[in-house]
């Protein structure tokens, strides 16, 4: 009965192993009937209880032709049309259902990190994807059980018939007719005990595994889909009182059948006119309802294309656009350690026709223009003398970078290649841009519940990093603090617990998020300093003079909950004008090495003027680490 009311196969994923229980069980009472009958079946057809003396009597009827006819025909229906056929789809789903398991695993992975299901959705998945395999693989087995056992029933009631035959007459001296009527009497007793369950059982067995995954149960779904429809009833009680009227054929039994199919149908008709009448009429659609509060909701990241750039998103997640998005994501995520929320892409005829517009929370940060037809060619350092002007195109700055580039035609391509230029189309260009924004703007994305996913995935593999850091000494505003300022900075927080268990000991002298962050830069000093190392290993950076540094530190404040720079606005502009005279405007991340007191509030100060310019506390470079001197800041 289970069978006909789960919704899903795997909600009775124990059902392999009660097949092989009950089989088991059916065989051990096959064989302590079989003990009773060959031991005391001279006794009469009692001789194993009064069950199996019931079954057999009625089956028989006196004739034992006849019983060993019936037995046989429930054998048959139960080895050849049940077992085998539920043996078959077993296999066969087994197969297919394990085939299309990476395929599966794939989609789950791309929807998330499309943003399309959480970490959560996904785990959830995955375990009903892998229940789904292991409880067809073990159906696989389990029905082979049930197959092999009627042939065991077969040969069981052989063996009774014949040695029951011989050791009633050669041991218990019965006459041949009264020892063939009793044996035979308690053998197919014995087996029709044993061989309705087991019926019954196998049937259950391929009903579920003939049971397709749907949203109700099999008696629900049975009427919604063979009764969605009046026609084929309408057909099949034709069809039955035809049949009445042939010559010989049972007239009433076929009228009543048929009056009965009609009656459904008709009724059937009537229910689907008046839904027909009641629909809206064609081409005047109901108006869908206005969700006002969805219009209140606020994207943490979005992307609005003009109508030229549609083309970018059709296709869903198949589209260049979308498929760009989700890579980012994967990228950004090994980068920062931070999986973003998903991005939101619509598009606005308010926009120019190539134009698109990147909004934090919302609010615009950035907006580009797509020329139809044509892609970007960036100059790079080894570009022969000349190669610029030899190119023909529109003047340009790359988005994300503000580099020099020109809008040349896709035709072109091939040519700017050759002279030099790094060449890439209007999906690069937006994903890139669109990278290096998130990069710019991540500890704005990063939100409390992010933090609070993050202490909950080290609390699996670590449990006591964050016991005893949140809420014994930090909050998880602290927390969160701290790990935006390292993600302002551009430092991955992927190795989470390294900074956990840094927080957690810098705890027990300052709850101040900056002093924190300093603190936690120190333990993590070699992801610090990773991005910027050239390719031969060593850290290229600028010194700042000591007077600099003085004059910085000389004016913070620290206070419990967080620090402040008091230097005037005119000291400020005359460091940053001294910083600017030797670095210029960096269009690739640059380093300066700085004292750890002043490194911090420097890198506020120069952070609107020189995005690319990064300070590093001389205790945050590794030991052993060779530092290539670019020069000093006076």
């Amino acid at each position: 009965m289970v069978s006909l009311y789960v919704v899903r196969p795997v909600e009775f994923s124990s059902f392999p192993t009660t097949l092989l229980l009950l089989t088991l069980f059916r065989l051990a009472l096959n064989v302590s009937s079989s003990r009773l009958i060959l031991l005391n079946g001279n006794t009469g057809t009692t001789a194993a209880g009064e069950v199996i003396g019931a079954f057999g009597s009625f089956v028989v009827g006196g004739n034992y032709v006849i019983g060993a006819v019936i037995f046989l025909v429930l054998i048959a229906i139960q080895y050849v049309v049940i077992n085998h056929g539920a043996v078959r789809i077993s296999e066969v789903t087994a197969r297919f259902t394990l085939d299309a398991l990476p395929g599966k695993q794939m989609s789950i992975d791309s929807d998330l990190n499309a943003g399309l299901i959480d970490e959560a959705e996904a785990k959830r998945r995955r375990k009903q994807l892998a229940a789904e395999a292991e409880f067809y693989g073990a159906m696989d087995g389990a029905s082979r059980f049930t197959q092999r056992d009627a042939v065991a029933a077969i040969l069981i009631t052989a063996i009774n018939i014949v040695a029951g035959f011989l050791i009633g007459v050669l041991q218990h001296g019965m006459d041949f007719q009264k020892a063939l009527e009793t044996y035979t009497v308690l053998t197919i007793g014995d087996g029709l005990v044993t061989v309705i369950p087991a019926l019954m059982i196998s049937i259950s067995g391929g009903l579920i595994v003939t049971r397709a995954s749907a949203d109700g149960r099999l008696g629900a779904e049975f009427q919604r889909q063979i009764l969605s429809n009046s026609q084929p009833l309408l057909l099949a009680a034709g069809v039955l009182i035809a049949l009445a009227a042939l010559p010989g054929m049972p007239k009433l039994p076929f009228l009543l059948m048929g009056g009965g199919v009609g009656t459904v149908a008709w009724k059937m008709r009537r229910k689907e006119t008046a839904r027909a009448a009641a629909a809206p009429e064609a081409g005047k659609p109901a108006a869908p309802k206005e969700n006002v509060e969805s219009l209140m909701r606020v994207e943490p990241l979005s992307i609005e294309v003009g109508l030229g750039l549609v083309g970018l998103v059709e296709g869903a997640q198949e589209s260049p656009l979308l498929r760009r998005i989700s890579t980012i994501r994967r990228q950004l995520a090994t980068d920062l350690g931070y999986l973003l929320p998903p991005v939101r892409v619509t598009d606005n005829l308010s926009l120019r026709s190539r134009e698109y517009v990147i909004s934090l929370k919302g609010v615009e940060i950035a907006r580009y223009d797509l020329p139809q037809g044509c892609e970007l060619a960036i100059p790079m350092g080894h570009a022969p003398a000349g190669g610029e002007r030899a190119l023909e195109g529109q003047a340009t700055r790359e988005p994300a970078f503000g580099i020099s580039a020109l809008w040349i035609p896709a035709e072109r391509a091939e040519r700017a290649r050759d002279a030099g230029y790094t060449v890439v189309d209007g999906v690069s260009v937006l994903g890139t841009h669109l990278s290096e924004l998130i990069r710019r703007h991540a500890h704005e994305l990063f939100s409390r519940q992010d933090a609070k996913r993050l202490l909950d995935r080290v609390s699996v593999e670590h449990p006591k990093v964050v016991e005893d850091l949140v809420p014994k000494l930090l909050p998880l505003a602290a927390v969160q603090r701290v790990l935006q300022n390292l993600l302002r900075e551009r430092v991955s927080i992927r190795d989470a617990v390294s900074i956990l268990e840094a927080l957690g000991e810098a705890a027990t002298a300052t709850r101040n998020p900056i002093l924190l962050t300093e603190y936690v830069r120190q333990a993590i000093r070699r992801t610090v300093v990773k991005p910027y190392l050239n390719r031969s290993g060593e850290l290229p950076a600028w010194f700042l003079a000591p007077a600099i540094e003085q004059s910085v530190e000389s004016a913070v404040e620290h206070g419990e909950q967080s620090s402040h720079l008091t230097l005037p606005p005119q000291a400020i502009r005359e460091i940053l004008n001294r910083i600017a005279g030797r670095v210029a405007t960096p269009e690739t991340p640059v380093v300066a090495i700085t004292s750890s007191g002043a490194r911090y509030f420097l890198r506020q100060i120069g952070e609107p003027t020189l995005p690319n310019l990064f300070f590093l506390a001389h205790n945050e470079v590794p030991p052993g680490l060779r530092v290539q001197s670019l020069g000093n800041i006076q």
